[in-house]
């Protein structure tokens, strides 16, 4: 059984539906500032298809414990996502079982349109030491929310993983289980001359091994062949900066290309 709630500030059921397969729910009302979507499933450690709003891709994702609560993002929070995002006083939202010709095709691994902070048993999960300032336009999760717009830095479509310039950064993508993979793509942002860039960084996989590549000044994405299986887990270190006089390297994508493990 699933099950998807919009719930209040006070978890105060606003709406709510059920479905053994497949969610096809139509919300009338305008979102207020605390509300928050719940999904529910019985069956925990398996692969959903979830559309969290109508102006996002659909994500799929491994979900890992029963309920997964997602906080519908107001205020400062919001500007990283499309302005029509969660706006209006009509919402598609649609939570299905992941097809199996969906589980076992090759896709980016790392894609989740609706990560957000904290262990929400909803993966592809990034988290990472340092965002600058706090700031929304500059979570981990912007890394792999999708959107490959790289030409400036802040609201959406711009949004980045932002280091603070801070040398000792790092950003980890977690798969939340086991995934074979042979294609990464770096998309570092290229706001020139705001940006710097990263002429070399580290992979660490969830193995142990580790791969060290470099990069160049471009607005295209830096793709490494790298074949790995079995792998839970990617963080990306040791970013070193090149020789310019701007401060502020930034991550606007990380793709993974492969298939379940």
């Amino acid at each position: 059984m699933l099950k998807l709630s919009i719930l209040d500030k006070d978890n105060a059921v606003k709406f709510q539906v059920e479905d053994n397969e497949h969610i096809i729910a139509v919300y009338e009302a305008e979102y207020e500032n605390g509300d928050h979507i719940v999904l529910e499933t019985e069956d925990i450690n398996a692969y959903y298809v979830v559309r969290i709003d109508d102006t996002m891709d659909e994500a799929f994702v491994y979900v890992t414990k029963p309920q997964v609560d997602y906080v519908i993002p107001f205020e400062e929070k919001r500007v990283s996502y499309n302005p029509k995002s969660f706006t209006g006083d009509k919402h598609y939202l649609t939570f299905r079982l992941a097809k199996e010709f969906e589980i076992k095709a090759y896709k980016n691994l790392a894609k989740n349109v609706m990560d957000q902070h904290g262990d929400t048993g909803c993966f592809p999960h990034a988290y990472a030491n340092v965002e600058t300032r706090g700031e929304a336009v500059f979570a981990a999760r912007n890394a792999i929310d999708g959107v490959l717009a790289n030409e400036s830095h802040g609201k959406w479509p711009y949004e980045s993983w932002g280091i603070n310039k801070q040398d000792d950064a790092e950003i980890t993508l977690d798969f939340g289980r086991k995934v074979d993979f042979d294609k990464i793509l770096l998309y570092t942002r290229a706001d020139f001359p705001h940006d710097n860039w990263w002429v070399k960084a580290t992979l660490t996989f969830s193995d142990g091994t580790r791969e060290v590549v470099e990069m160049v000044k471009s607005v295209k994405p830096h793709e490494f062949c790298i074949e790995k299986k079995g792998i839970e887990w990617i963080k990306v270190s040791e970013l070193i900066k090149a020789d310019d006089p701007s401060p502020f390297p930034a991550l606007s994508q990380i793709e993974v290309y492969g298939v379940e493990g």
